[in-house]
């Protein structure tokens, strides 16, 4: 489901290289020119820019003067889960590198070059080459005072709590559980078939654990790259881990469901501890319980593996069959 939206603009193109931007807004606006001709310098196919309300006064003005910027303009706050879905929508290259407008690049090569970087090619049983797609690859990002961040995101359990632990990576091809702040560059169709972030849960924190939980236990890969260096131009803001009725949603998708064979499911036997942890009235967590079991049912053959061994895949060099290795990860 998408938020009520108009668009303005964004009818030519700036090339052809497969990847455009979805780009997400905070903070002043009094300085977009720089941003969208800084964006045109990199060569990316379109931008689309998410407008959250009120409309600037200066959207006819831009989009005049920036054609290949297509602004959507929200009717209502949305959150970032919704904001990209919005934006992946609205794109029809390949890919699309999900940015923030306080953002800037520092290294990359250019729109081409960071498209040609993620058109890996592997040999299958016959000896033939194909693409081998990802769906999410994430950029190494600083500071304002250009110090590396700890984008490299890893699961934990700590006092029987599902937590997330960041470090500086210094290899290409990590697996990281989520893109921070939801940036990265995405496969578009590997995306949509994912069915994108939930927009059911409002927290972003809540919103990226799910969609990195449910792409690890359905095989797909995200995973960090040094090729592509990021700053933000003011202090990130910390991510608010909050549990409440997101983290509910979340564990009853991800972390509940058992997985036999091929496929998974939400055994019964799993309510009653529910219905203690979640402290909701019986009626509302019978209704929460049955509809995560519904959500299990429809997608029960997507699974790749049991949600107890995503811990582990960050304790290993990750050789499994189903993982292919991407090295070892750097301690914070």
């Amino acid at each position: 489901m998408l938020p009520t939206y108009t668009v303005m603009g964004g009818n030519e193109r700036l090339g052809s290289t497969g990847l455009s931007v979805a780009l997400l807004n905070r903070g002043s606006r009094r300085c977009r020119r720089n941003l969208f001709a800084d964006l045109a310098k990199t060569g990316f196919d379109l931008v689309v820019s998410i407008e959250s309300p009120p409309a600037a006064y200066d959207i006819e003005d831009l989009s005049r003067e920036f054609p290949f910027v297509r602004f959507v303009l929200l009717k209502e706050s949305a959150s970032l889960g919704e904001q990209i879905n919005l934006a992946a929508s609205e794109i029809d290259t390949p890919l699309f590198f999900t940015l923030w407008s306080d953002l800037r690049f520092i290294t990359g090569g250019g729109a081409r070059r960071m498209a040609d970087r993620l058109r890996r090619t592997v040999l299958d049983q016959d000896g033939k080459r194909e693409t081998s797609a990802r769906l999410c690859t994430v950029p190494l990002m600083q500071g304002p005072r250009f110090d590396t961040l700890p984008t490299l995101r890893m699961p934990v359990m700590l006092q029987k709590k599902e937590q997330t632990r960041g470090a500086v990576f210094s290899q290409e091809g990590l697996r990281t559980l989520y893109p921070v702040e939801g940036v990265g560059i995405y496969d578009k169709e590997l995306f949509v078939g994912m069915g994108g972030f939930d927009w059911t849960i409002k927290s972003p924190y809540w919103q990226l654990m799910d969609f990195g939980f449910r792409a690890h236990l359905w095989g797909e890969e995200i995973a960090v790259t040094r090729s592509v260096k990021l700053a933000y131009e003011m202090d990130p803001i910390p991510e608010d881990t909050t549990s409440g009725d997101d983290y509910r949603r979340f564990y009853l998708k991800n972390l509940a469901p058992a997985f036999r064979k091929d496929c998974a499911h939400l055994p019964l036997l799993k309510f009653p501890g529910y219905l203690f942890q979640a402290a909701r009235q019986f009626k509302g967590a019978c209704k929460d319980f049955s509809e995560g079991r519904r959500w299990v049912h429809t997608n029960r053959y997507r699974w790749r593996r049991d949600p107890r061994t995503i811990f582990s895949l960050w304790n290993h060099s990750g050789a499994e069959e189903d993982f292919p290795a991407l090295g070892q990860e750097t301690s914070a």
